[in-house]
């Protein structure tokens, strides 16, 4: 039989049964939208709260935990609506986890830079479990799916989570990726098998995870750091920066005897982190300087850093940019300046 709400190219209005199949199918996606959207627009300034990830962490991994055990059993018993009401909160939970830490990543994310696809990935997981349909189409089929966006999720919450607490980012990625692989121990008892080879697995995923946190590490934001009104400038005064330039002619900058990188980082109250400046030219790295200050976190309007470049080459015409790095190699963010008439 054709759906109701598709037999027509118009809906019309008073075509209950129509309108009864659309929000049977999609009305629960249409509100988890809406409260995504209110989330985003609460909490998208400063920085996300610490309790409120661990917590959605913690209950997410609880029923997870409870529902991976007492599954077979359940549907076995034909309490099968049980399994979906259980199925469904665990989908609820990623949704509120994942949109509560996307703004922390996008403030984070350089956009045009390597961190994007972790980015893109995020939100793609976010959008992913706020509409029903796509996500029992894709993760319920697949236990494997269901278990790598488990640990995905967890992991992506702890590495805001850790930084909030005061641990560098360098040191929370790959210890959230650790976490997440032992978390998923639940996971591998229900595969069968006794709690102590479900902990060994479980512990070899830790390593596997942490190893390759560890080479990804300069593809994924430093959140919950971001750059804060970031600028090119001719001097810095008072921690202030002097004639605010995005683009300067080849005579300025003589004139001038250089420019600045004024670049303000927010971080977590707590938290000391080392950075780097990258100058590049046409994508080419010019020189690299190590900041005397770590960035101090707790400040509103960012730990306000900078660094100047004198010797610019003779032809420094064309596009220049400014990365803002961690010592481990992360990206900040990034400043971008024209040298040109």
């Amino acid at each position: 039989m054709a759906d109701p709400f598709l037999r027509r190219r118009t809906l019309v209005v008073t075509d209950w049964v129509a309108w009864r199949v659309f929000l049977t199918r999609w009305g629960i996606s249409v509100a988890s939208l809406a409260s995504g959207v209110a989330t985003l627009v609460v909490f998208r300034r400063g920085l996300p709260h610490v309790g409120w990830i661990v917590g959605y962490i913690v209950v997410l991994w609880l029923l997870f935990t409870v529902l991976t055990q007492v599954r077979e059993r359940l549907e076995a018993s034909g309490r099968r609506r049980v399994v979906t009401v259980g199925d469904y909160t665990i989908q609820t939970l990623y949704h509120g986890l994942l949109l509560f830490i996307v703004p922390g990543y996008f403030a984070s994310t350089t956009f045009g830079g390597i961190t994007t696809p972790f980015f893109v990935v995020l939100a793609g997981a976010a959008l992913l479990t706020t509409v029903d349909p796509w996500y029992g189409a894709l993760v319920h089929p697949r236990p494997w799916l269901g278990r790598l966006f488990f640990a995905f999720s967890l992991f992506a919450g702890l590495n805001v989570a850790l930084p909030l607490v005061g641990v560098p980012p360098a040191w929370a990625l790959p210890g959230s990726a650790a976490l997440a692989g032992l978390l998923l121990t639940p996971a591998y008892v229900q595969q069968g098998g006794s709690w102590r080879g479900a902990g060994l697995r479980a512990a070899l995923s830790a390593a596997l995870a942490a190893g390759a946190a560890w080479l990804l590490l300069p593809a994924i934001p430093p959140a919950p750091l971001q750059l804060v009104r970031a600028t090119m400038a001719r001097a810095v005064v008072d921690l202030e920066p002097v004639n605010p330039v995005a683009r300067i002619s080849p005579a300025d900058l003589l004139a001038w005897g250089g420019l600045v990188a004024y670049t303000p980082v927010s971080a977590p109250a707590g938290l000391q982190q080392p950075i780097h400046h990258r100058w590049s030219h046409d994508g080419r790295e010019v020189t690299r300087v190590r900041l005397s200050t770590p960035i101090l976190g707790g400040r509103a309007a960012g730990f306000r850093t900078f660094s100047r470049l004198s010797d610019f080459p003779p032809d420094a015409r064309g596009p220049w940019t400014v990365d803002v790095l961690t010592a481990s190699g992360q990206l900040i963010g990034r400043v971008q300046f024209t040298v040109g008439s």
